[in-house]
């Protein structure tokens, strides 16, 4: 029996008996390829030769042996096909030495070895590194199973895997334990200790009632606003937290964790009690709370960097909208001054000139009396001429001012000290990363902060453009320490988003390479990590590019051919050269569903829940943060509760209370210690796994071989103050509010879902959820133009994706080619290149492209967190531009292949139909807060997005479930028939006859009054 329960009951007994096979997968795996079918000869006995038949089957389907383990209908088949009757087989009699050689002869044929000490300690390796970064004892082991596929090495049994997981975990928390127990001094012990003892809250300090409340709680929390109060709170905390991580940085550094490792013991000590922290080991207490300081110290430099970030894109929105303004306002002003000199240059200059002109004409007047009456007219205009003079000076002076931005930096400076007020101590007390980091830049933060703010004329300016440092003298020469401090903070955080600006100590904002698999790794391994990452054809650039330049040159000749000969008719080109095409309409039947639902009675949204997961187990996924928590769980319902209070937006102290049978002390339990990211994301894999194996949704297929999905994002508000939420007038009006990006595929399964900043671009997650799941497996994936960018077609190409994106305005896209444009237009064509493919720059950096996949590939970081330290801003980095090269290339065929085929267009354009009739079921299930977000933190409004994907998976699979019962009750085939087009014509995703909201209770105790209103006396003193 293993020390590790890993698999439920069920998942163990699958995986350590054979295969179910039905008809046609037996035909399949007990046919012999012809090698063994040779072999089989030298099996004398019946029972020898059906048994190796079956060895084989077994290990073609599951790569291992299962002992004398035969499915009874399976020895039938096989014995039936060999001519042999049941009594002359005995299994049970197989020698010991026959089922080896057996085994012997299946392994060398398959190129397979068995697992053996080498394999069991490779193994272990592979396990101590995924044990190092905390992953979920499940991932580990499905992650094992894999690796020994790819290294061909025959699957040992559930136990010696469970193991091997629990030894590397045991052996793993020992060592780290051991490092505590010899690092950790005595005085920092005592540093650790003091954080369990009790301080005045200064939430309460103007409270007549001191509150006394641990400092180790008083830390667990960070502010996520941008108010000054709440700042400075959290820059009290980090200083605190930071001071302590410095001088427990070479224990924390000895204990070598992960950023995952971290996260995990960090969360145990931010869920758990002080009592339950207390009452731990004190090596185990002390590495808790290290882990807590070093990621608290790093989580808080994140939240104060997401701070700034806010704090100053606000400034320059308002500043931009103030400028604008005043532009429009200054322009009645200036066309009124314009009119007035033209009306003065009429009156002195033109009046002037004509008398002049006719006095010169006059041949009666003397030179003399010329000059005297041209002195005349001239002095006459002198009061008129000083007017226009100054009025052109002021015009002069209003340009060289709107010339030079002047009107913009007087608007920055004014805004300065409300700026200064919230991104000051920020900037003052953060650690950038001065090797990873603008020099230029660095150099003035730095002075910045050696100066505590108290900036003189001699700051550094090198990181200033030009015009910047013109602006911050006066005319008088005098320097402006406010436009100074205002300039600093912008490119403090045109910097960070750039990626040139990196933090030190921080989750999500050091450096590029830090996130990348490391060069000396990726230099030692690179031929294992090609492997593992399936990149081995790409290795090769030449050939990769050659192949290229062979397709794209052959897409163009088939789109160019193809509308020359008028079969590509949706084709139109404008004067001006550019195209457009349509999507070819697909005629469909106007069957609906919803007839088939129940009609007379509404399925509550709990019945739901409960029957999907009786029939996936999904709630099983649902493990303790603590992986070794053996304690009993809490009830179905309770879950069920927290499922909902999360994912209708209730909130989970509502639920509790509008709800019968459930304990509000045990919900809140159950949700802080169960309803993490991971768990919830693999309940919805779950309940995704048992729709993948179901025959019904396939009827949304367009292709059986391929599978399309979609993305998109979808805005919600948010109620409560988070640095995750943004303004957007569009969208939220005066509100702030977020993102959630969610994915679909064609059979309506949602697989994978995030919520970001509604600033953040979308084509920067569209990598996330592609790579996230190993259920739904996409082959070409669409989204609308906010989730295109040119990287994106690179980087999907390279992991082995399909991009399709519907873009707008398509015929202005530039289009490329590995030849010049020459050479199409000799060839007839009407769609030509715009530009060339620099293959230079692709090739220069054709390994910094592979090891940037392979870590995508691997999991090793996610593409968003990359992309994050490599984006738009960060042009002249060089990786950036070589991906941005190759994508152009992808893109191109794809443009190419979409102007062409207009049923592709068709199925693009089909597929985003689904993702957007899925938002719409989003909504209808966020019906708690008016469709809001009630978290303020990133990580919870995840957890709560989690939820209410996992009860849009749960009505879907219900919804199949039901259909799948109808079709198997159909009386006649013309049933099975109009049910089936009807779900192949309408939507499975219907909600209509579940009961999302609850019942009402109308009987005579609840229509009694329960807070003790006095409505007589109330109106009666109204009335007196």
């Amino acid at each position: 029996m293993p020390r590790m329960k890993i698999f439920n009951a069920q998942e163990e007994e699958t995986f350590e008996a054979p295969p179910f096979f039905n008809s046609v997968e037996r035909k399949k795996f007990f046919t012999l390829p012809l090698g063994l079918a040779d072999q089989l000869e030298g099996c004398r006995t019946p029972t020898n030769k059906i048994s190796f038949i079956m060895m084989v089957g077994y290990f073609r389907a599951r790569r291992r042996f299962f002992g004398k383990q035969f499915r009874p209908a399976d020895i039938e088949f096989v014995a039936a096909r060999l001519g042999y009757e049941l009594l002359e087989i005995d299994l049970a009699s197989l020698a010991k030495q026959t089922y080896t050689r057996h085994q012997q002869q299946i392994l060398a044929f398959f190129g397979y070895r068995k697992f053996d000490a080498e394999a069991h300690a490779f193994c272990s390796r592979e396990i101590a590194a995924m044990v190092r970064s905390q992953l979920r004892s499940k991932l580990i082991l499905l992650e094992v199973i894999q690796l020994l596929a790819r290294h061909k090495v025959a699957l040992p049994s559930y136990n010696v895997l469970a193991n091997l997981i629990a030894d590397e975990t045991n052996r793993h928390k020992r060592d780290l334990v051991g490092i505590v127990d010899k690092h950790l001094t005595v005085e920092q012990r005592e540093m650790l200790d003091a954080l369990l003892e009790k301080e005045p809250d200064p939430e309460e300090a103007e409270s007549p009632l001191q509150v006394q409340r641990h400092r180790l709680t008083l830390l667990k929390k960070s502010f996520q606003s941008t108010k000054p109060a709440r700042i400075k709170a959290n820059i009290a905390d980090l200083q605190l937290l930071q001071g302590l991580y410095l001088k427990l940085e070479p224990v924390i550094t000895a204990l070598g964790l992960t950023h995952e490792g971290l996260r995990y013991y960090a969360n145990s000590v931010i869920k758990a009690e002080i009592f339950q922290v207390s009452r731990r080991a004190a090596a185990d207490r002390y590495l808790h709370l290290l882990a807590f300081i070093a990621h608290q110290t790093f989580r808080l430099q994140d939240t104060l960097i997401e701070t700034l970030l806010q704090a100053v894109q606000s400034a320059l929105n308002t500043v931009q909208r103030e400028h604008k303004e005043q532009y429009y306002a200054e322009r009645v002003g200036r066309h009124q001054a314009l009119k007035e000199l033209t009306a003065g240059l009429e009156q002195t200059l033109l009046n002037a000139l004509s008398g002049i002109e006719r006095l010169i004409a006059d041949e009666q007047l003397s030179d003399h009396d010329k000059l005297t009456m041209i002195a005349g007219i001239i002095k006459e205009q002198e009061p008129q001429r000083s007017r226009t003079a100054s009025q052109l000076q002021q015009l002069k002076q209003e340009a060289e001012t709107a010339e030079q931005d002047g009107n913009y930096y007087s608007l920055l400076s004014r805004r300065s000290l409300k700026l200064q007020s919230r991104v000051s101590d920020i900037v003052r007390h953060l650690n950038f990363d001065d090797t990873a980091s603008a020099p230029s830049l660095v150099q003035a933060i730095t002075y910045y902060q050696q100066k505590e703010g108290n900036v003189e004329r001699h700051a550094p300016l090198d990181f200033l453009s030009q015009r910047d440092r013109e602006a911050l003298f006066d005319e008088e020469g005098k320097f402006q320490v406010s436009l100074y401090k205002v300039l600093l903070f912008i490119k403090v955080a045109e910097a960070v988003k750039a990626g040139t600006l990196n933090l030190v100590y921080s989750h999500k904002y050091r450096s590029l390479d830090d996130y990348l698999l490391s060069p000396e790794t990726w230099n030692a391994c690179r031929d294992e990590y090609l492997k593992r990452a399936e990149l081995e054809n790409m290795a090769d650039c030449e050939r990769t590019l050659q192949s290229l330049a062979q397709t794209l040159s052959q897409q163009y000749a088939r789109t160019n051919r193809r509308w020359r000969e008028g079969h590509n008719p949706l084709l139109k080109f404008r004067p001006d050269g550019s195209f457009h095409v349509t999507p070819k309409e697909e005629e469909t039947g106007s069957a609906s569903l919803l007839g088939f639902f129940p009609e007379r009675k509404y399925v509550s949204l709990l019945e739901v829940l409960s029957t999907v997961n009786q029939a996936t187990s999904f709630l099983d996924e649902f493990e303790h943060w603590q992986l070794k928590y053996r304690r009993s769980k809490p009830p179905a319902r309770t879950f069920f509760a927290g499922i909902v209070g999360y994912g209708c937006d209730i909130g989970k102290q509502k639920i509790a209370q509008i709800s019968k049978q459930i304990n509000e002390s045990e919900l809140e339990g159950a949700i802080n210690w169960y309803f993490s990211l991971p768990n919830i994301q693999a309940a919805n894999d779950r309940v995704l796994s048992v729709m993948n194996q179901m025959e019904l949704p396939n009827a949304y297929r367009r292709d059986p071989t391929k599978l399309h999905t979609s993305s998109d994002g979808q805005k919600f508000e948010v109620a409560v103050e988070s640095l995750n939420a943004n303004y957007s007038f569009k969208y939220f009006g005066q509100s702030k509010g977020v993102s959630v990006y969610s994915f679909i595929d064609e059979r309506h399964l949602l697989f994978h879902s995030t919520v970001i900043s509604s600033a953040s671009r979308e084509a920067a997650y569209v990598i996330d959820g592609l790579m996230h799941n190993e259920v739904v497996k996409s082959d070409i994936h669409s989204t609308d133009t906010h989730g295109y960018a040119e990287i994106i077609f690179g980087v999907t190409h390279l992991l082995g994706f399909t991009f399709a994106p519907r873009i707008k305005h398509l015929g202005e896209q530039r289009l490329y080619a590995f030849e010049k444009r020459k050479v199409y237009e000799e060839q007839g064509c009407e769609i030509l290149p715009d530009a060339y493919i620099d293959t230079e720059l692709i090739a220069a950096h054709w390994d910094d492209i592979l090891r940037f996949i392979a870590t995508i590939k691997l999991k090793h970081t996610t593409a968003s967190q990359l992309f994050k330290r490599l984006n738009s801003y960060s042009k002249q980095h060089a990786l950036y531009r070589a991906l941005k090269e190759f994508g152009k290339i992808i893109k191109t065929i794809f443009i190419l292949k979409y102007i062409d085929d207009p049923e592709f267009r068709q199925s693009i354009e089909k597929q985003l139909n689904k993702i957007e009739s899925a938002q719409k079921f989003s909504k209808a299930i966020s019906f708690g807060h008016n469709q809001e977000f009630i978290q303020s933190e990133k990580d919870e409004q995840e957890i709560a997005e989690g939820c209410r994907r996992l009860i849009k998976n749960a009505i879907v699979c219900w919804n199949y479930l039901y259909l799948s019962q109808k079709l198997r009750e159909a009386e006649s085939e013309e049933q099975k028939h109009v049910l089936l087009e009807a779900t192949k014509n309408g939507s499975v995703v219907s909600w209509q006859h579940i009961n999302l909201h609850g019942e009402y209770d109308f009987s005579d105790e609840k229509l009694q009054d329960s807070v003790g209103l006095e409505v007589t006396k109330i109106l009666a003193a109204r009335q007196g």
